[in-house]
């Protein structure tokens, strides 16, 4: 992926997650994420939205490509930063992608493999990501304050060392938000004195 393209998105989310009119990852065609998002959706789109529940994996076998090709859009647009450096990786990804995939194996396999290794990757960063925000409240209108727009758009996933391990630290995405530069190994130990501080200003820390 573009590295600024995708910081880009990631400091706009944190500013403001799970706001309507300013985190862009509510800004999806195919879902809606509120009533009034459902509501706007013509044609197909809507349609989509209507069946979301059930299209939610299937979708998610094309999030890869999409990520893909929004970066390299971003770049081509000229809407990152050092454009030519990341264009220049970008490429040197994708051409030696291919080449190593294609001279191992036959044509057939090696497309199929493309096809499997993008899908299961977009499942994965979807399974990564979307728990911790999907079904948590949506906001409108001017900010609230820093500590609850971060504490109550987010949910943290409980699993163990497991799920702690597949999902890379990001599960706790509570503390990952209110410290993002923390690296996310240690984000863990912030659990219990982030709970009592939430509960101390009637907050609650979600986890499932």
């Amino acid at each position: 992926m573009s590295f600024q393209w995708w910081i880009d998105g990631h400091n706009r989310h944190h500013a403001n997650p799970n706001h309507e009119e300013h985190d862009p990852d509510l800004d999806i065609p195919a879902l809606a994420f509120t009533g009034r998002q459902a509501r706007v959706k013509q044609g197909f789109l809507r349609w989509m939205a209507k069946n979301q529940a059930f299209l939610f994996f299937p979708l998610l076998t094309l999030e890869g490509l999409n990520l893909h090709v929004s970066g390299i859009r971003a770049v081509w647009r000229g809407e990152t930063k050092r454009r030519r450096v990341e264009g220049a990786l970008l490429t040197a990804h994708v051409a030696g992608y291919l080449t190593a995939v294609f001279l191992v194996l036959s044509p057939g396999l090696a497309v199929t493999f493309v096809v499997v290794h993008q899908a299961l990757w977009g499942v994965y960063m979807g399974c990564s990501f979307a728990p911790n925000h999907k079904g948590m409240p949506t906001m409108t209108g001017p900010p609230v304050d820093f500590l609850r727009r971060q504490v109550l758009t987010s949910r943290n996933i409980r699993g163990g060392r497991v799920v702690d391990f597949v999902l890379g630290g990001l599960n706790y995405q509570i503390e990952h938000h209110l410290f993002p530069n923390m690296p996310r190994p240690h984000l863990h130990q912030l659990g219990a004195p982030l709970r009592a501080a939430d509960h101390a200003r009637g907050l609650g820390v979600h986890r499932r």
